[in-house]
């Protein structure tokens, strides 16, 4: 047949496929027309065609105009509420930088998202008072002048707050945070989300953590949804895609995404070269999400309607985002000349001006277009959806700034520039408020305010609001730990393992039981936790829909509905963001859960450190359990995995409490009066915590008989330091020493150096030393407590000087003779002592790389042992004119130690 004719019959035979479709369409709808393609697919797989698979649908919007709903907003008032809103956003960042050039603040990004923002605040954002329906709203952080500049027009800020905007210190009040900070303004945000890609991870987990709540029991089921507005540059964090297959898995249709596609990140365009809208569909369509695109407004349906032949469609196709951007920089003139550059698509656009086509927008700016995104998003069940909006960064600030590669860094829009604004936004603004930058509100009784506070009455109250309102546990007292106070007899047990014996305890309790929340990554039999797996289960919203291997056995693996253990795969930021939204279920739910995060220590500060900090700022409560931690206890693992350093990283974070116990009555300690300080006294702290997989014999806590004496070891505990050891003070004098009176010491040790230093204790007894041995249980706590202290002295000049706990405690009175300690963390946390004692404080401690190698050759190789610790404490005699340098040499000797071997921190 010639080719001619092929392509004739190939032409008809495609239009009768077609109209054949176009038939069942309109007579049984689009599902039937879907199952029918999906089922040709299939055959046509099957009997071996090329079916190519299309992560992509055509460069248009997902709801055609036949299918987009009436909206249901009176969209005059609601333009005339937005514009307010945008000249208020842009007035107050430039208020802020003429007062104090530098300030900074961002026009752009709330530009491009008003519309956005706006149809979620009329007709979606359900406040407190929707109840268990009330919605979780993830804001973009660099959008937060317009969310400041709602709350002005709503009456929640005045105009004071407005100009203290990234004034926080002022006298005159306070001011506005930067970004979205619920530690700043607690009544106000509730999830930090500029430090960008934290904001999609944690929304993520919050709406698991809601499913995870309803299906245990602990909230009443309802229809809230978690929201989170997103940058498209922010894409390209790894924590901001990392769990995207995590909520389609977990079937998470109560978490929304709004991907701000303004095309542009903090220096230029996002994907200059292509389209990043179809790269992110792709993405999100390959995870298994919903995936809506908002790309063109209602103007571009009337050229779509009469594009019989598709000439726009394929030009839509050839558009790269650098293309785009220049359209929106330039206009209808530029509009013309480049997109419609060909016969037909001169055609389609003749009779139109360069007016006309400068209202060819961008479909993230136009309410009807969102409404039916936003509504079809609420409607859809059984997977997770991204709304993709193409929008405008900033969109209606001019030539300085929109669209333009500087946009982000804009602070400062010039007199005229302002003019153009105000005109733009039909604003009864003089020249004379232009220039002074004054706020535009039109009053509490108009017509638009009104409208604004009924839709928000409506909806359930104030967005966003943070409000704390749960009902106080009941706290076991000491008596229900009173097991690990009677130590373990003859048997040896790890503090991990005793961390974990906790837990299991506390979750049998018949209150606090339910509200426990084990978290695991990877590593549930790593950590001893195994055992808890049959008895709590493991959470899954499909329950166990298999047999597991090891049926039958008392550790059977169980997944289950209504699970109560959250593990999360090898996912330090996962299982992170898991303990955020389990931490902060008092304020997000009113529902006190607490979470226990046990994780491999080397795994857990350094890498999700970011987190840490957000989790700070949200005032997250629970406890972080760096398990298997230490440079030297975890035998055979090496560099990556040993740990000395997460007691630095974890010091940073203001309100993380940090401890570092040695026994398993200190770790019992530690979880009672962390509980009581955060759930019952409402203390906004979080705790993080290092166990080891060493195994020796847990000790009695100290004085069981002695109620006072008691007491004081567990306020020492606390406050970071008790007497473990008093040495005997009536040990016989030796050769080579320089006083007549006994020599003393006392030896610092936290964690799993203790047995080392109880060892040099014993050892010291032969070089005549008599030595105190001390439980450090927080370097960090006895810092703070004598920096506050120095503090007081400092502005309390001519009042008795206050005495800090630390130097309190190892006064010459108190504690006599030299100051040693030995950590199994790098030296310099404990080196904050120093300048807060009457002497100095001599350190061991792990610096360098980790080795792979056992346990008695790691301490040797970091001078952390038992005969490290006594060469360093006659060393510190010696300093001290208490000892002669022969002592120490032959100490040197007896050991084997090589004084000419590299020093640990250059191995």
């Amino acid at each position: 047949m010639p080719l001619q004719q092929r392509q004739q019959l190939d032409e008809l035979e495609n239009q009768e496929w077609l109209d054949s479709l176009a038939f069942v369409m309109a007579d049984a709808g689009d599902t039937r027309a879907a199952e029918l393609l999906e089922n040709l697919d299939h055959y046509a797989y099957f009997h071996g065609a090329p079916i190519q698979f299309k992560q992509n649908t055509p460069y248009i919007n997902t709801i055609d105009v036949e299918h987009q709903p009436v909206y249901p907003g009176d969209i005059a008032l609601e333009l005339k509420i937005r514009n307010a809103i945008r000249w208020n956003a842009v007035a107050m960042v430039i208020r802020a930088n003429k007062a104090s050039d530098g300030i900074g603040g961002h026009l752009a990004t709330y530009a491009s998202s008003a519309e956005l923002l706006e149809v979620g605040f009329n007709h979606f954002f359900r406040g407190h008072g929707a109840g268990a329906s009330r919605d979780l709203i993830f804001f973009q952080g660099h959008a937060s002048p317009g969310v400041y500049a709602r709350s002005f027009l709503e009456g929640r800020l005045d105009e004071g707050k407005m100009n203290r905007f990234r004034r926080e210190l002022s006298r005159d009040g306070e001011g506005l945070s930067s970004y979205p900070h619920p530690w700043l303004m607690p009544d106000y945000w509730e999830f930090p989300t500029v430090s960008m890609g934290l904001g999609p991870i944690q929304a993520i987990y919050q709406a698991r953590f809601i499913k995870y709540l309803e299906n245990r029991g602990l909230k009443e089921k309802g229809d809230s949804k978690v929201w989170a507005f997103l940058g498209d540059g922010e894409m390209d964090e790894p924590q901001s895609i990392g769990a995207l297959r995590f909520a389609a898995y977990e079937n998470l249709d109560n978490i929304v995404f709004v991907l701000n596609a303004n095309l542009q990140r903090l220096d230029g365009p996002v994907r200059a070269n292509s389209k990043v809208i179809q790269e992110f569909e792709a993405l999100f369509r390959g995870a298994g999400w919903n995936v809506l695109k908002v790309v063109w407004d209602g103007k571009w349906d009337e050229l779509l309607s009469k594009d019989y032949n598709g000439t726009i469609v394929k030009r839509f196709e050839l558009l790269v985002d650098g293309e785009s951007q220049r359209y929106a920089a330039f206009g209808g003139k530029e509009l013309r000349e480049k997109f419609f550059n060909t016969p037909e698509l001169q055609a389609l656009i003749e009779g139109w001006s360069d007016a006309d086509l400068e209202l060819l927008n961008r479909g993230g700016h136009d309410v009807n277009k969102i409404y039916a995104a936003y509504r079809s998003a609420t409607e859809h069940t059984g997977s997770p959806t991204v709304i993709i909006a193409r929008t405008i960064k900033g969109y209606g600030l001019g030539e300085s700034a929109q669209a333009r590669n500087v946009a982000h860094q804009v602070k400062k829009l010039d007199f005229g520039a302002l003019k153009d604004l105000r005109d733009a936004l039909k604003l009864p603004l003089s020249d004379e408020q232009v220039e002074h930058l004054e706020y535009y509100h039109p009053g509490p009784e108009t017509p638009e305010v009104k409208y604004a506070l009924e839709r928000r009455a409506a909806l359930g109250g104030p967005v966003p609001a943070r409000v704390v309102d749960y009902v106080r546990p009941t706290v076991p007292g000491a008596e229900f730990y009173e097991e690990f106070a009677r130590g373990s007899g003859e048997r040896a047990v790890s503090t991990t393992m005793a961390m974990v014996q906790v837990i299991s305890k506390l979750l049998r309790d018949k209150e606090l039981g339910r509200l426990i929340v084990p978290i695991v990554p990877d590593e549930a039999r790593t950590f001893g936790m195994d055992a808890l797996v049959p008895r709590i289960g493991i959470y899954s919203p499909r329950g166990q829909t298999y047999t597991p291997v090891d049926s039958g056995s008392l550790m059977a693996y169980k997944e289950s509905k209504d699970g109560q253990m959250l593990e999360e795969g090898i996912t330090e930021d996962g299982a992170m963001a898991s303990f955020i939204a389990a931490g902060t279920a008092y304020a997000n739910h009113g529902v006190p859960t607490i979470p226990f995060y046990v994780y491999y220590s080397m795994f857990g500060m350094q890498r999700i450190g970011d987190l840490v900090w957000a989790a700070g700022d949200q005032r997250t409560k629970g406890f972080l359990v760096g398990a298997t931690a230490g440079r030297t206890t975890l035998a055979g693992e090496g560099l990556q995995h040993q740990d000395g350093n997460s007691m630095l990283q974890a010091y940073v974070v203001p309100n993380l409490k940090v401890y570092d116990p040695a026994f398993a009555y200190e770790i019992a300690v530690i979880v009672e009066e962390g509980i009581r300080e955060m759930y019952t006294e409402d203390q906004d702290v979080f705790y993080y915590m290092t166990v080891e997989n060493e195994n020796y014999v847990q000790p009695a806590m100290p004085h069981p008989e002695e109620p006072e004496k008691r007491a004081s070891v567990v306020a020492g505990i606390m406050k970071g330091m008790y007497r473990l050891v008093h040495g005997d003070a009536s040990a016989a004098p030796i050769k080579g020493k320089k006083v007549a009176a006994p020599l003393r010491a006392q030896l610092l040790a936290s964690g799993p150096s203790m047995v080392a230093a109880q060892e040099a204790v014993e050892l010291l007894k032969g070089y005549g030393v008599v030595a105190d041995l001390w439980s450090v249980t927080s370097y960090k706590a006895l810092h703070q407590d004598a920096v506050l202290t120095q503090r007081h002295n400092m502005l309390h000049p001519t009042e008795t000087p206050k005495e800090s706990f630390v130097a309190h405690q190892l006064s010459r009175e108190n504690a006599p003779g030299v100051i040693v300690s030995v950590s199994d963390y790098v030296k310099l946390g404990a080196d904050g002592l120093n300048g807060h004692i009457d002497r100095k404080l001599w350190t061991l401690g792990t610096d360098g790389y980790g080795r792979s190698e056992a346990r008695e050759e790691l301490r040797d190789f970091f001078e952390v042992d038992a005969r490290h610790i006594v060469v360093a404490t006659l060393y510190a005699l010696l300093r001290d004119g208490q000892l002669g340098a022969e002592v120490v040499q032959k100490a040197i000797g007896d050991y084997g130690i090589d004084p000419e071997r590299l020093a640990p921190v250059f191995r």
